[in-house]
């Protein structure tokens, strides 16, 4: 009897992983989702439930090497197989350069890049064991507008959304001849959420002109890739209005 394929969304906020979780439970998957704290976990939990999906809530530190292991190494034995990995911790948190310091300049590489390594790491080791019996693989990563250019007060948040495309770029290279379907998707954009709606009012005011982007198409475009058949791959996706 085949068990229940696995969807891990590392960093399942309350709007883009949110909708992601709840696109590949629709699809057929256990979303397993995590947060640092599982308590802020439970309203998507309750949600997916009540559409008739499979959800398990995990407080992790994505940052913490022995609680990456230890999550896939849980999941992979007592819910199924990880087939897709989505990596979603944002860590935008603007400073100009004169004012940061070193201990916030580091944290934040390590929630945006270093983390999505480890996380990377440890189900790529899974994956690559059943790489010629399973349906599909993924590994997709969340970059944004940083991934590309730093802008003035994003020194921090850029270098760390440039170091990850570069992780995805070279794990990209060396799974997807084995098997392993590793994307990069660009959110260049304001996203509809609280922090928007509350920090930036004039340019939440063009959601009704189609001016920012919609976390259930944002979850729509990754559910495309993990189907994408595999001679016809997308390695990078930007998504914006």
């Amino acid at each position: 009897m085949r068990t229940t394929p696995v969807a891990l969304i590392i960093g399942a906020g309350d709007a883009t992983g949110s909708a992601i979780a709840r696109r590949f439970a629709r699809g057929g998957y256990a979303a397993c989702v995590t947060r640092r704290s599982a308590d802020k976990l439970q309203s998507l939990k309750d949600k997916i439930e009540g559409e008739d999906g499979i959800c398990h809530a995990f407080g992790s530190d994505a940052r913490k090497e022995e609680e990456v292991v230890a999550l896939v190494e849980q999941i992979e034995s007592t819910i199924g197989p990880i087939e897709v990995l989505v990596f979603n911790i944002g860590a935008n948190a603007p400073s100009s350069v004169l004012d940061e310091t070193a201990r916030k300049y580091f944290k934040i590489w390590e929630m945006a890049c270093f983390s999505g390594f480890l996380n990377g790491r440890e189900v790529a080791k899974r994956m690559v064991t059943r790489a010629s019996v399973a349906r599909r693989q993924s590994i997709i990563f969340t970059g944004a507008t940083a991934s590309l250019r730093g802008g003035a007060n994003f020194a921090a948040f850029s270098g760390a959304k440039m170091a990850l495309r570069a992780l995805a770029q070279s794990m990209a290279r060396e799974l997807g001849p084995q098997g392993i379907h590793v994307a990069h998707s660009i959110i260049d954009g304001a996203i509809d959420t609280a922090f928007i709606r509350d920090t930036f009012p004039e340019r939440y005011a063009l959601k009704d002109q189609d001016g920012i982007l919609n976390p259930d198409h944002i979850a729509d475009a990754y559910w495309m890739l993990h189907e994408q058949p595999r001679d016809a791959w997308t390695h990078e996706l930007d998504l914006r209005p």
